[in-house]
Protein backbone atom coordinates (compact mmCIF):
# COMPACT_ATOMS: atom_id res chain seq x y z
CA UNK A 1 0.00 0.00 0.00
CA UNK A 2 1.17 3.33 -1.04
CA UNK A 3 0.28 7.14 0.40
CA UNK A 4 0.73 9.83 -0.95
CA UNK A 5 -0.54 13.30 0.58
CA UNK A 6 -0.33 16.06 -1.79
CA UNK A 7 -0.19 19.74 -1.00
CA UNK A 8 -4.20 19.69 -1.59
CA UNK A 9 -4.73 17.87 1.57
CA UNK A 10 -6.41 14.95 0.02
CA UNK A 11 -5.19 12.13 0.79
CA UNK A 12 -4.19 9.32 -2.21
CA UNK A 13 -4.26 5.70 -1.32
CA UNK A 14 -3.03 3.12 -3.53
CA UNK A 15 -3.64 -0.52 -3.50
CA UNK A 16 -1.51 -3.39 -5.27
CA UNK A 17 -3.16 -6.30 -6.29
CA UNK A 18 -1.80 -9.17 -6.74
CA UNK A 19 -1.64 -8.70 -10.85
CA UNK A 20 0.37 -5.80 -9.86
CA UNK A 21 -2.59 -3.90 -10.95
CA UNK A 22 -3.68 -0.83 -9.13
CA UNK A 23 -6.41 0.83 -7.96
CA UNK A 24 -6.84 4.72 -6.63
CA UNK A 25 -9.50 6.55 -4.22
CA UNK A 26 -9.48 9.76 -2.65
CA UNK A 27 -10.49 9.91 1.28
CA UNK A 28 -11.18 13.88 2.47
CA UNK A 29 -10.27 14.00 5.49
CA UNK A 30 -12.43 16.15 7.96
CA UNK A 31 -12.60 19.62 7.32
CA UNK A 32 -11.00 21.58 11.08
CA UNK A 33 -13.62 23.04 12.50
CA UNK A 34 -13.65 27.19 12.65
CA UNK A 35 -14.21 29.14 16.11
CA UNK A 36 -14.77 32.65 16.14
CA UNK A 37 -15.11 34.84 18.83
CA UNK A 38 -18.16 37.72 18.70
CA UNK A 39 -16.06 39.96 20.65
CA UNK A 40 -18.34 42.68 20.06
CA UNK A 41 -20.72 41.06 22.44
CA UNK A 42 -17.60 40.08 24.83
CA UNK A 43 -16.97 43.24 25.06
CA UNK A 44 -20.21 44.34 26.50
CA UNK A 45 -20.65 43.98 30.85
CA UNK A 46 -24.35 44.71 32.20
CA UNK A 47 -24.33 45.27 36.04
CA UNK A 48 -27.40 46.11 38.51
CA UNK A 49 -28.69 45.48 41.49
CA UNK A 50 -31.92 45.43 43.11
CA UNK A 51 -34.07 45.53 45.87
CA UNK A 52 -37.75 44.33 44.99
CA UNK A 53 -36.94 42.60 42.19
CA UNK A 54 -38.14 45.16 39.46
CA UNK A 55 -34.44 46.43 38.45
CA UNK A 56 -33.05 42.59 37.82
CA UNK A 57 -36.67 42.17 35.52
CA UNK A 58 -35.65 45.36 33.26
CA UNK A 59 -31.89 44.26 33.78
CA UNK A 60 -33.19 40.14 32.40
CA UNK A 61 -34.89 42.55 29.40
CA UNK A 62 -32.32 44.33 28.81
CA UNK A 63 -29.94 41.04 28.46
CA UNK A 64 -32.03 39.35 25.90
CA UNK A 65 -32.00 42.18 24.03
CA UNK A 66 -28.11 43.05 24.07
CA UNK A 67 -27.42 38.95 23.89
CA UNK A 68 -25.14 39.17 27.48
CA UNK A 69 -25.77 37.95 30.93
CA UNK A 70 -26.77 39.99 33.63
CA UNK A 71 -24.71 39.87 37.06
CA UNK A 72 -25.34 41.93 40.33
CA UNK A 73 -22.66 44.31 40.91
CA UNK A 74 -21.85 43.23 44.31
CA UNK A 75 -20.10 40.06 42.64
CA UNK A 76 -17.93 42.06 41.01
CA UNK A 77 -14.67 43.55 40.93
CA UNK A 78 -13.06 46.53 39.67
CA UNK A 79 -10.72 43.86 37.62
CA UNK A 80 -13.51 42.08 35.97
CA UNK A 81 -15.52 45.65 34.96
CA UNK A 82 -12.31 47.08 33.34
CA UNK A 83 -12.12 44.19 30.77
CA UNK A 84 -14.85 45.72 29.29
CA UNK A 85 -15.00 48.32 26.58
CA UNK A 86 -18.79 48.75 27.07
CA UNK A 87 -20.61 49.16 30.47
CA UNK A 88 -24.35 49.31 31.22
CA UNK A 89 -24.89 49.74 34.78
CA UNK A 90 -28.53 50.07 36.36
CA UNK A 91 -29.87 50.87 40.11
CA UNK A 92 -33.31 51.66 41.62
CA UNK A 93 -33.61 54.46 44.02
CA UNK A 94 -34.61 53.74 47.84
CA UNK A 95 -33.26 56.39 49.56
CA UNK A 96 -35.20 59.61 48.25
CA UNK A 97 -33.87 62.76 48.63
CA UNK A 98 -30.39 61.84 49.63
CA UNK A 99 -27.33 63.70 48.07
CA UNK A 100 -25.46 59.93 48.08
CA UNK A 101 -25.89 56.45 48.52
CA UNK A 102 -29.51 56.78 47.02
CA UNK A 103 -29.71 53.37 45.51
CA UNK A 104 -30.54 51.32 48.91
CA UNK A 105 -28.51 48.44 47.50
CA UNK A 106 -24.45 47.09 46.71
CA UNK A 107 -24.17 50.26 44.36
CA UNK A 108 -24.05 52.54 47.58
CA UNK A 109 -21.12 50.88 48.49
CA UNK A 110 -19.67 50.08 45.22
CA UNK A 111 -19.89 53.29 43.86
CA UNK A 112 -17.61 54.95 46.91
CA UNK A 113 -15.17 51.76 47.59
CA UNK A 114 -14.57 50.19 44.53
CA UNK A 115 -15.29 52.79 41.28
CA UNK A 116 -12.81 55.35 42.81
CA UNK A 117 -9.76 52.83 42.13
CA UNK A 118 -10.81 52.58 38.61
CA UNK A 119 -9.59 54.87 35.84
CA UNK A 120 -12.76 54.67 33.25
CA UNK A 121 -11.06 56.41 30.63
CA UNK A 122 -12.19 55.58 27.11
CA UNK A 123 -15.29 53.28 28.73
CA UNK A 124 -18.39 53.86 26.70
CA UNK A 125 -21.20 53.97 29.76
CA UNK A 126 -24.57 53.38 29.72
CA UNK A 127 -27.30 54.38 32.71
CA UNK A 128 -30.89 52.34 32.81
CA UNK A 129 -32.82 53.51 36.55
CA UNK A 130 -36.21 51.69 37.83
CA UNK A 131 -38.49 54.08 39.52
CA UNK A 132 -41.41 54.96 40.62
CA UNK A 133 -43.25 57.45 39.28
CA UNK A 134 -46.55 57.37 41.67
CA UNK A 135 -45.08 57.28 44.97
CA UNK A 136 -41.68 59.21 44.40
CA UNK A 137 -42.88 61.38 41.47
CA UNK A 138 -40.08 64.11 43.11
CA UNK A 139 -37.31 61.66 43.10
CA UNK A 140 -37.90 59.63 40.00
CA UNK A 141 -35.14 57.42 39.27
CA UNK A 142 -32.59 59.56 41.02
CA UNK A 143 -29.72 56.73 41.61
CA UNK A 144 -29.66 56.55 37.65
CA UNK A 145 -28.49 60.02 37.95
CA UNK A 146 -25.78 59.07 40.59
CA UNK A 147 -24.42 56.95 38.45
CA UNK A 148 -23.89 59.08 35.95
CA UNK A 149 -22.36 61.56 37.70
CA UNK A 150 -19.62 59.26 39.38
CA UNK A 151 -18.77 56.95 36.43
CA UNK A 152 -18.24 60.21 34.10
CA UNK A 153 -15.95 61.54 37.13
CA UNK A 154 -13.48 58.70 36.65
CA UNK A 155 -13.63 59.55 32.95
CA UNK A 156 -16.17 57.31 31.38
CA UNK A 157 -18.01 58.21 28.11
CA UNK A 158 -21.61 58.98 28.80
CA UNK A 159 -22.97 60.31 26.05
CA UNK A 160 -24.84 57.06 25.23
CA UNK A 161 -28.73 56.00 25.48
CA UNK A 162 -30.09 59.63 26.48
CA UNK A 163 -33.93 59.29 26.55
CA UNK A 164 -36.98 61.49 26.26
CA UNK A 165 -39.02 62.01 29.00
CA UNK A 166 -41.98 62.16 27.02
CA UNK A 167 -44.58 59.64 28.14
CA UNK A 168 -43.36 59.67 32.22
CA UNK A 169 -45.44 61.37 34.75
CA UNK A 170 -42.89 62.21 37.22
CA UNK A 171 -42.54 65.75 38.44
CA UNK A 172 -38.56 65.45 39.29
CA UNK A 173 -35.42 63.90 38.89
CA UNK A 174 -31.77 64.19 39.29
CA UNK A 175 -31.32 61.59 36.32
CA UNK A 176 -32.50 64.56 33.74
CA UNK A 177 -29.19 66.05 31.80
CA UNK A 178 -30.77 69.24 29.98
CA UNK A 179 -34.37 67.79 28.43
CA UNK A 180 -33.50 64.84 28.25
CA UNK A 181 -32.98 61.27 30.95
CA UNK A 182 -29.39 60.68 31.23
CA UNK A 183 -29.80 56.97 29.72
CA UNK A 184 -33.62 54.64 29.59
CA UNK A 185 -35.52 55.55 32.88
CA UNK A 186 -38.13 52.23 33.87
CA UNK A 187 -41.38 52.40 36.44
CA UNK A 188 -42.00 48.57 36.50
CA UNK A 189 -45.25 49.36 39.14
CA UNK A 190 -46.64 51.63 37.06
CA UNK A 191 -45.73 51.18 33.40
CA UNK A 192 -44.54 47.26 33.57
CA UNK A 193 -46.48 47.22 30.30
CA UNK A 194 -43.72 49.35 28.58
CA UNK A 195 -40.99 48.29 29.85
CA UNK A 196 -39.60 45.82 27.31
CA UNK A 197 -40.47 47.98 24.33
CA UNK A 198 -39.18 50.32 26.01
CA UNK A 199 -35.47 47.89 26.68
CA UNK A 200 -35.60 47.10 22.71
CA UNK A 201 -36.21 50.74 21.27
CA UNK A 202 -33.34 51.93 23.79
CA UNK A 203 -31.25 49.10 22.90
CA UNK A 204 -31.76 50.07 19.03
CA UNK A 205 -30.86 53.43 19.51
CA UNK A 206 -27.65 51.77 21.60
CA UNK A 207 -26.21 49.98 18.42
CA UNK A 208 -27.28 53.55 16.33
CA UNK A 209 -24.97 55.76 18.58
CA UNK A 210 -22.14 53.32 18.29
CA UNK A 211 -22.40 51.80 21.83
CA UNK A 212 -22.19 48.37 20.43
Amino acid sequence: MKIIAPSTGSWIVFLAAATGGAHGFTVRPEAPTSFRMDTSLNSIGLYYSTSTGNTETVAGYISTAVGVEAEEIGNVSGDEIMQHEAIIVGAPTWHTGADEQRSGTEWDQWLYSTLPKLDMTGKKVAIFGVGDQESYGDNFCDAAGELFDLFQARGAEMKYGHTSQEGYNHNESKAVRGDKFCGLMCDEDNQYDLSEDRVKNWVSQLKKEGFM
